[in-house]
């Protein structure tokens, strides 16, 4: 089921002191969810199929968390949250339901905990995790404490945190229809774009699940004035205190002069009236933009633009984003998150800025979802067109059932047809050694995608160890 199925579900009162099982616990939005009800005081545990790197985040804040499903573990509880990854066929499930133990989405879990704070939501299709962080850093560097929700680690905060003054700033996912369950009193649409056409069906579609988002705002709206379809989406619903920001001179926060630097970029914002230097240690102009909706809703709840520009300066990044490990064969070894097509064309031009290239941009891309690929392949044909040298490799599943005649060739085939160095790499051992074979001094090479493919860099540094 999906938070949209679950959208009139009625609330979780988090007002008493509650006993919550959440199921796949180490996921990076479950983690999150887990580790903010265990420090608003509730007592939590958790299980998932595979320990990971978060286990030792969510055992610090308090969450006792188990490998593996067990019926026992729902022994007891009062309620238990699942997020769509979760079968409903899955044991704790079952037996919670057998009890009488609610069983509830994360979408009604967090609906219920943004109705207990005053919510800022950052939504859109690209650049949420990363706006959403840099505006509660800045929030912070104004001496505010806000509690934030964020669907990744991001390096000093982790993924989410409890503060003391009533504001919470969460990533609204739109993957399943969440995003539409949260209570949110401002928000910041970043850009709306073509993605899980499985929930949503058609562009038509999202737009109306962000417009439905905007109509119930109460207080300000942060909108990119250089994305088309969030320009139609602000303008249908859009509360009296819109603002728009973006490079465009029309925009009321116009982002210019973006250079890079050996450290990430500097730019400035025009805004209110004045002009702020920003320098923000992230790469690419993509990441103006993030910094400039943050600084413009930032400014909009009362925090001075040159301080949330100093916050934004000291920002340490969020896992998976733009993130260099290391050199091979005199190559920088890069790993990404991108995974969309408009995401993989920012961050090769960010690539293509990186003091460090004295030679080629070596993209390698892992696609994702069977059912995002077989709807979406003939997208990607373009978006590569700043890469040198591309490889492709398998479809992730990331929990899709396998689509017969669907696989990482369909991707392979579209970006063949405007570009002539592209490889097929079916298998991660076939991916490694050719890659390994293909890099020289002063290259980059970029790995992206949302899936495993994060360890290729690691698989890369290991040859020849």
């Amino acid at each position: 089921m999906t938070g949209s199925e679950h959208k009139d579900t009625p609330r979780i009162d988090l007002s008493r002191r509650l006993r919550c099982h959440v199921v796949g616990v180490c996921g990076p939005g479950m983690s999150a969810v887990a580790i903010l009800l265990a420090r608003m005081g509730h007592t939590v545990s958790g299980s998932d199929m595979v320990a990971a790197g978060i286990v030792d985040s969510l055992t610090a804040a308090g969450v006792d968390v188990r490998i593996g499903h067990d019926a026992s573990l729902v022994a007891g509880v009062d309620v238990v949250v699942y997020s769509t990854a979760i079968p409903q066929s899955n044991v704790e499930l079952v037996a919670a339901r057998a009890a009488g133990t609610p069983t509830v989405h994360r979408s009604v879990m967090l609906s219920s905990i943004t109705a207990e704070h005053v919510s800022v939501g950052v939504a859109g299709t690209h650049g949420k995790t990363t706006t959403t962080a840099l505006l509660t850093v800045m929030l912070r560097a104004d001496g505010r404490d806000p509690s934030y929700y964020i669907g990744a680690d991001v390096f000093g905060l982790g993924g989410a945190g409890l503060g003391s003054d009533g504001t919470l700033v969460i990533e609204a996912d739109e993957s399943d229809g969440t995003a539409q369950s949260l209570v949110l009193d401002s928000m910041i649409l970043t850009n709306v774009d073509v993605d899980h056409l499985d929930h949503f069906g058609s562009i038509e579609r999202i737009e109306e699940e962000f417009a439905g988002m905007v109509g119930r705002l109460n207080g300000v709206l942060v909108a990119c004035g250089d994305d088309e379809r969030a320009v139609r989406v602000a303008r249908s619903t859009a509360p009296s205190r819109t603002r728009t920001y973006g490079f465009g001179a029309r925009n009321d926060v116009v982002v210019t002069d973006v250079v890079p630097t050996d450290a990430g970029i500097t730019f400035s914002v025009h805004i209110d009236g004045s002009d702020v230097r920003v320098q923000l240690p992230l790469r690419g102009a993509h990441n103006a933009l993030n910094c400039a909706a943050a600084l413009a809703m930032a400014a909009s709840i009362g925090v001075d633009p040159a301080v949330a520009a100093r916050g934004g300066a000291g920002f340490r990044g969020v896992e998976r984003r733009f993130i260099e490990h290391g050199t091979h064969r005199g190559a920088l070894l890069i790993d990404d998150y991108a995974h969309l097509p408009a995401e993989i064309e920012a961050v090769l031009a960010a690539a293509r800025t990186h003091p460090a290239l004295g030679g080629r941009v070596v993209a390698v891309f892992q696609p994702n979802r069977f059912h995002r690929i077989a709807s979406m392949a003939g997208d990607y044909a373009g978006c590569f067109s700043l890469a040198d040298e591309v490889f492709v490799t398998e479809i992730y599943a990331s929990g899709t059932e396998r689509i017969e005649g669907v696989t990482g060739m369909l991707v392979v085939d579209a970006v063949r047809t405007q570009h002539d160095r592209v490889n097929w790499a079916g298998t991660r051992e076939e991916l490694v050694s050719a890659v390994d074979a293909v890099l020289r001094p002063g290259d980059i090479c970029i790995s992206m995608g949302c899936g495993d493919i994060s360890g290729f860099p690691e698989q890369l540094l290991a040859v020849g160890r």
